[in-house]
């Protein structure tokens, strides 16, 4: 009984957990796409020029946003 409660407690948390890596992954994907093509849409909203920090940043962004997906889909949070 208890380990019927415990074993869907888990399911209910993991499936919360990948919503989450999902949202956020999508939030962090579309922050470097911003960061990697501001300068050629014309949506500037620092007020700076772009400098090459921005691409590394920009890139940055997408690979953690592409890992927070990727976590999202494999659901491995109960491990050990």
């Amino acid at each position: 009984m208890i380990e019927e409660y415990e074993q869907k407690r888990r399911n209910q948390v993991g499936r919360m957990r990948s919503i989450v890596d999902y949202v956020m992954g999508i939030i962090f994907i579309s922050f470097g796409v911003y960061f990697l093509v501001y300068d050629k849409w014309g949506i500037n909203i620092f007020n700076r020029d772009p400098s090459s920090i921005d691409y590394v940043i920009g890139g940055l962004f997408v690979v953690y946003g592409l890992w927070r997906i990727y976590r999202g889909y494999r659901k491995n949070y109960f491990i050990g």
